[in-house]
């Protein structure tokens, strides 16, 4: 693996690496959807994934590729939840210390798992930014070893066996929904799904509030974005201005990007709940919601990637009641 590019080659030697400590995610049909978009739909059900996300992948080959000096060293790296929840989780299969820096913006469910997982907590300001601040001075003052939640290429390597199966679950799919915030996710996923069937369209989804990496893509560079409460919290913060790796894919590799508002990424939980008999977050959502406000044109088999379940329960109850939007979710 390059700092510039993750291959093919390099997404099937972390699924290599990572077997046995990852799930095979079902894919199933979704009747519902597919009659909505007059097309095979298929719902790809990461958010069964050990952890309940599919951070796991690119976690545990983040902490497989590390060296014995470095696992001795301990890691560390900034989250919305998901990603320090899974690096916990395969931090202490091995035996190595974790410590994950996050935002006063992380839902308690969330923060409560880490800590269960047995890594240090830092809570440090009002973003991911302010967070990975805090990452920084750690890797200088104390010599841990940084595995960001996106922009690496081990990280990002592991994100794509989930495209990987994708493509051996629906050889035929014509789109990929993937949701999209830091591009660790969605670059894994577009380099392997265009490795294995090239003309098939992949297609980042986030919410409206606060999408760094669409600015960044509109920008032509990364930039900044302010980080607003949203419900789709695990697609929160910004990618990075030194990003290296994975704005760059995403802008080489995905066909397009689609922004949702509160009520649609409401609207696609409560459709997974309703109709699919599933629990998923926001983010895990997006998907489903971007095909129920009809900003998905199909011309074949579609996969959505349900990447998460990891959602605050009394703010799921409020949701599937029709009560909650962005403000309510902060």
């Amino acid at each position: 693996m390059t700092a510039s590019k993750v291959s093919l080659s390099d997404i099937r030697a972390a699924r290599e690496r990572i077997a046995g400590k990852v799930e095979r995610t079902p894919t199933v049909t979704s009747p519902s959807l597919s009659q909505h978009l007059d097309a095979p739909v298929y719902l790809k059900l990461e958010h069964r994934q050990t952890t309940g996300a599919f951070k796991l992948r690119g976690a545990s080959n983040a902490i497989a590729s590390l060296t014995e000096e470095e696992s001795a060293r301990g890691v560390v790296a900034a989250s919305t939840g998901n990603h320090g929840r899974a690096l916990a989780y395969a931090a202490r299969l091995q035996g190595i210390h974790a410590t994950i820096c996050m935002s006063r913006l992380v839902p308690e469910n969330k923060l409560e798992e880490i800590r269960r997982l047995g890594a240090e907590i830092r809570i440090v300001g009002n973003s991911q930014d302010d967070a990975q601040r805090e990452v920084e001075r750690l890797v200088a003052e104390e010599g841990l070893i940084m595995l960001p939640p996106f922009d690496h290429p081990a990280v990002v390597a592991g994100q794509g066996t989930l495209g990987l199966e994708i493509m051996e679950q629906v050889a035929d799919a014509a789109l990929v929904l993937v949701p999209l915030s830091g591009g660790g996710l969605a670059a894994g996923v577009a380099a392997a799904v265009k490795g294995v069937s090239p003309a098939t369209r992949v297609i980042g989804v986030s919410m409206a509030r606060g999408a760094a990496m669409k600015a960044s893509l509109d920008a032509g560079h990364p930039v900044s974005v302010e980080e607003l409460p949203t419900l789709a919290d695990s697609l929160g913060g910004g990618i990075g201005l030194d990003n290296r790796l994975t704005f760059a894919m995403c802008r080489d590799l995905l066909d397009d990007v689609i922004l949702l508002s509160e009520d649609e990424i409401a609207a696609g939980i409560r459709h997974a709940y309703e109709q699919e008999r599933e629990i998923v977050e926001g983010a895990g959502a997006v998907g489903i919601a971007a095909v129920l406000a009809g900003k998905v044109g199909a011309n074949g088999p579609t996969v959505l990637v349900l990447s998460g379940r990891n959602i605050d329960m009394t703010l799921h109850r409020k949701i599937i009641c029709g009560e909650a939007i962005a403000e309510s979710a902060a």
